[in-house]
């Protein structure tokens, strides 16, 4: 006897709501496998399925899901599912930023393949959700899928429970999910493609037998994480202090006392002090924040002190490198149990009935520690291979792509923004646009990416789609251009354009990006190789060691004994001797001090992290040299050649040195170019910076390009350090860049040191000698003006008064200085005095601080535009020098 079809129409619904329901991975594609074959759906037909599926499931549960699928599948860039119809996507990974991907793809009306080693969401740890990710979930129907979904003030989610609304979601639009099926290589078409069913590109996995075998792909995505398994992306590395953290997950039983519990959306040290010395003065346990979420387990993660952790006997031994002090078999697992129950417990103020560990994927307590002080980001974020005149795109998504800084909740925020980017790029690649306008699009949205917070999105989230220009403001989507992006189209001429996967280039927060970085295991080692035999000198560590000055000493003597009688030395005279190393290295290495010998002496334990700047300093200095780090040729940890040509006689030498014209008049006629210069040097610096490394013959033309910008790079700063010494009057030495640890106050002459210093217009100074010229009030940064002729600063009440009594002829060389100097530029600078504004030889801050990028004048100043840019003659004169065009951009809202 056939079913009526109310009693089908019930059925169905009672499966779906099964679907809907189920709590794992396996039960969810075991139950709509079921839905499938009892509604006799072809979840292959994946241009028909939701339309079908929606038909056959009409219960008024699920309306509300079929309308906002409806509204999102109805924007206009995805036309009706058929901007990207036949074009054939695998996926790799099922994390949520694979499977957000998939569903954009799906939308586009790609066929998309998702394969996923795992067959199961272990992960207990929560996702902090940005405003835009909500909506954006929202809009998904995830509260369809999860009643609980971030209801009132809740900003956060399971991964676990993340990744199973967006897999239902997924299947519900047609896309395949293979779970078990793990990637091994993209494999190549055969040379012989005379026949049309010839494979194309195809993918090798495991079990080698799987039917996604059989499949050619046009674009593979990578979503599997830090360990990326798709070759051709490079990977740079960013390194900053030692932060070591812990995250714990307990069972949540959902019982009433449970739920009284508030939640800790984030302390850090400093906004609650008591609260931690309470902690590390009851347990022992010292932290730098901590949070805690309660979802499907209650999830903690805070950030321990090394110190602690060894105190109370988690971290056996203590080791410089990060990779032995947290290696396994240095943490007692016990120990670590126990002190991250201790910090919850103190947490919560004892309010959890029990606190018993939740298990993870590998039937273990779910408490891990780690360190999350390096943080790796791809060099691109897509690729063109090309084979035999078959095509593939290869992107990657997620911790593949640009790994988070966890305690920014940055993970699924920017995921999800790389997702549509991603999603855009597919459009834009099969409905025939160049591969290399795609590539380059889409790398100059891979630069915003690290950028992006939730101030300088558009905060209109119902009108975001995969379309860049809705989510990011002021959008300028041509900062790289086609031609620089050619190495990512690898189309068998490899030898031009290479693209090799090699290991990670390590980058350091803590360094000039134009110097090589040296590790810091590798520092401590040459250190000890330098101060070796010397008396009273023990290097152990590359903090207390320096403490009395004595190292610091031994490691200057080793080069140059002439200038330190080591045996003179009191070992007791800690402030004298730093200060004496600290002076000598200035003077005749021109490496400049980062604190005073008396404040490193008092310090019980120095700045570890700012010993390493300053020690890598002599590092760079002295390793080529005899006695210094061996041959002169060592590559360093950039893999280049040195040249192994230093002189020994010119690190005795001041660098940047220049004789002092006689001809003051001459002097006086190019200073206002000299100032221009100099302040233009780091806006170039900055431009240069944002070009994506060229390749094959264009690489030499940029090597060629680079060295003729630095040597006129150098040559203004000269010009500006002799100029500004010649106007101050006063003989100081201008010492080389690099750390820039220490300068002149511009106000009261003395040294001012990294620490304490500010810098406006060109100049440094101590805060709190940041005062007007005329009434001595303190200053802020962007509140200020500035007058270039006696080089002064005034509070913006003083400018009015200053300029009212200045004769005209005075007022036409400061507009003259700017390069006004039209019959205009007077009545400009009359209209800027009565406005209260400054005229053109005061010159209006520039944002944020920085000295000099821009100077605002002329009409721009009173409309907020930029006006005359005081480095336009250099950067003419730079263009003419390199033939560079000036094509690099910037996003201007980010």
């Amino acid at each position: 006897m056939g079913e009526t079809e109310d009693e089908r129409t019930v059925q169905a619904g009672q499966l779906f709501e099964t679907f809907v329901q189920a709590t794992t991975c396996k039960g969810t594609l075991q139950a709509f496998s079921i839905l499938c074959r009892q509604m006799d759906l072809d979840p292959l037909d994946y241009t028909h399925f939701y339309s079908r599926l929606k038909a056959a499931i009409s219960s008024w549960k699920v309306k509300s899901l079929w309308t906002k699928l409806d509204k999102r599948a109805g924007q206009k860039v995805y036309n009706h599912g058929e901007a990207c119809q036949g074009t054939k996507c695998l996926i790799v990974g099922g994390g949520p930023c694979g499977l957000r991907t998939a569903i954009e793809l799906a939308l586009l009306g790609c066929k998309v393949v998702v394969i996923e080693k795992r067959d199961t969401f272990s992960r207990n740890n929560v996702l902090h959700l940005w405003p835009y990710t909500i909506h954006d979930l929202r809009a998904l129907g995830a509260k369809n899928f999860y009643g609980k979904f971030c209801a009132g003030s809740l900003d956060h989610i399971s991964i676990r429970q993340l990744q199973l609304m967006l897999i239902k979601v997924c299947l519900i639009l047609g896309v395949e999910i293979h779970v078990n099926v793990e990637f091994v290589e993209l494999l190549e078409p055969r040379e012989d493609q005379s026949d049309s069913d010839s494979p194309g590109w195809r993918v090798a996995i495991r079990p080698s037998d799987h039917p996604v075998t059989e499949i050619d792909f046009d674009v593979v995505i990578g979503a599997d994480g830090r360990k990326n398994t798709l070759d051709g992306f490079s990977r740079k590395e960013f390194r900053g202090k030692l932060a070591i953290a812990i995250t714990a997950n307990f069972v949540n039983r959902n019982t009433t006392a449970e739920a009284s519990v508030e939640e800790i959306s984030g302390v850090a040290f400093i906004f609650n002090q008591k609260f931690f010395l309470d902690l590390k003065e009851e347990t022992g346990i010292d932290l730098e924040n901590i949070v805690y979420y309660k979802d499907n387990t209650h999830y903690f993660v805070m950030t321990a002190k090394k110190q602690s952790l060894l105190d109370k006997g988690v971290i056996l031994n203590d080791h410089m490198e990060t990779e032995r002090l947290l290696h396994r078999d240095n943490i007692d697992n016990e120990a670590l149990r126990s002190y991250a129950r201790e910090a919850a417990d103190f947490g919560t103020n004892y309010q959890l009935p029990s606190l018993d560990y939740a298990v993870n994927s590998y039937d273990q307590p779910d408490v891990t520690m780690f360190d999350f002080t390096s943080m790796y980001a791809s060099e691109n974020a897509a690729l063109l291979r090309e084979k035999h005149g078959r095509q593939v795109l290869v992107a990657l998504v997620g911790d593949s792509l640009l790994e988070p800084f966890w305690p920014m909740g940055t993970g699924c925020a920017r995921g999800f923004l790389a997702a549509f980017d991603t999603a855009w790029m597919v459009r834009g690649w099969t409905q025939g646009r160049s591969p290399l306008d795609v590539l380059a699009e889409r790398e100059s949205l891979y630069r915003l990416l690290p950028q992006t917070t939730t101030e300088n999105i558009n905060k209109h989230f119902e009108q975001y789609s995969i379309e860049p220009s809705t989510r990011y403001p002021n959008l300028n989507s041509s900062v790289i251009r086609p031609h620089q992006v050619r190495h990512l189209l690898m189309n068998g001429q490899e030898h031009s354009y290479p693209v090799e996967r090699r290991g990670p280039s390590r980058r350091s927060t803590n360094f000039s990006s134009t110097e090589a970085v040296v590790h810091q295991s590798e520092l401590l080692t040459w250190c000890q190789k330098q101060t070796q035999d010397y008396r009273g000198v023990e290097v152990t560590d590359l903090g207390s060691s320096w403490r009395d000055g004595l190292a610091l000493c031994a490691l200057i003597h080793h080069q140059r004994p002439d200038l330190i009688d080591f045996e003179s030395l009191a070992a007791e005279d800690f402030a004298s001797n730093n200060q004496l190393a600290f002076d000598l290295a200035e003077r005749e290495f021109g490496i400049q001090p980062v604190t005073t010998g008396k404040e490193l002496a008092l310090e019980q334990q120095p700045d570890q992290l700012l010993l390493v700047l300053y020690l890598s300093k002599f590092y760079e200095a002295f390793r080529r040299l005899p006695g210094g780090h061996g041959d002169s040729n060592e590559p360093d940890e950039n893999n280049e050649k040195s040249s192994g040509k230093t002189n020994h006689t010119l690190l005795n030498q001041p660098h940047h040195r220049k004789r002092i014209p006689k001809n003051d008049k001459k002097l006086e006629d190019n200073d206002s170019t000299n100032k221009r210069r100099r302040k233009g040097t780091h806006y170039l610096a900055e431009l240069s910076c944002q070009s994506a490394p060229l390749a094959g013959n264009d690489r030499e033309l940029q090597e060629n390009k680079d060295r003729s910008m630095a040597s006129l790079l150098a040559k203004f700063e000269e010009n500006s350090s002799s100029t500004r010494l010649h106007n101050k009057g006063s003989v100081r030495k201008a010492t080389a860049p690099g750390l820039g640890g220490s300068d002149t106050c511009h106000f009261c002459l003395k040294r001012v040191y990294i620490m304490e210093r500010l810098s406006a217009e060109g100049h440094f100074f101590h805060r709190e000698c940041f005062r007007c010229a005329v009434c001595g009030c303190t200053l802020r940064l962007g509140t200020h003006s500035f007058d270039s002729q006696q080089g002064s600063f005034y509070c913006k009440n003083h400018v009015k008064q200053r300029l009212g009594t200045q004769p005209d002829a005075f007022k036409k060389k400061m507009s003259d200085h700017n390069g006004v100097g039209t019959s205009s530029s007077s009545s400009l600078s009359s209209s800027r005095a009565t406005n209260g504004l400054p005229a053109a030889g005061l010159h209006a801050p520039t944002s944020g601080g920085h000295a000099g990028l821009f100077v605002v004048s002329g009409q721009g100043a009173q409309k907020g535009l930029p006006g005359t840019c005081p480095v336009a003659g250099m950067v003419e004169e730079v263009q003419e020098a390199t033939e560079a065009s000036a094509d690099t951009g910037g996003h201007k809202g980010i």
